[in-house]
């Protein structure tokens, strides 16, 4: 791991150990700040709250939500959960799987779009929704969709 990572996740590190149950801030702070948690800061994390490194990196590779490789320039998360799948959420994440010739955890060849699952992005009013970077999106449509991922400027 390069130096200025390693001082990042050290700067995480020393504001957040100690919290009780200080890993999942410190992935979540980690995530945040550089886009993924690097496999590296596995040993760094684990010697910080004496934890094993096994420990760590089963925590990170439990939950979804953290990646361990940077993502592409957008992340597109399509919520996979109840009130979205009941309206059409199935649909929306074939269209854009199509769409990318991507699946889910997988990044376009062009490195312009990661796709993602997500559980629920509390729009169950506006279902089906997804989240662009950060900005949620309800009530997709084929027509919605295209017009979102038009922005990207990703190639069919």
């Amino acid at each position: 791991m390069d130096p200025e990572t390693s001082q990042r996740i050290e700067v995480v590190v020393e504001r957040l150990q100690h919290l009780p149950g200080a890993l999942l801030p410190m992935l979540h702070a980690i995530q945040d700040d550089l886009g993924y948690v690097p496999p590296e800061a596995v040993a760094q994390l684990a010697k910080a709250l004496n934890l094993s490194r096994a420990e760590v990196h089963g925590v990170v590779t439990f939950y979804h939500h953290f990646r361990t490789e940077p993502p592409a320039r957008h992340v597109l998360q399509i919520c996979r959960a109840e009130a979205c799948q009941s309206m059409g959420a199935e649909r929306v994440a074939t269209q854009v799987r199509e769409r990318l010739g991507v699946d889910f955890h997988e990044s376009t060849a062009d490195g312009a779009v990661t796709l993602e699952p997500v559980y629920c992005l509390g729009q169950c009013a506006c279902a089906p929704a997804a989240m662009l970077d950060g900005e949620v999106h309800g009530r997709l449509t084929a027509e919605r969709l295209e017009a979102l991922l038009a922005t990207l400027k990703v190639s069919p």
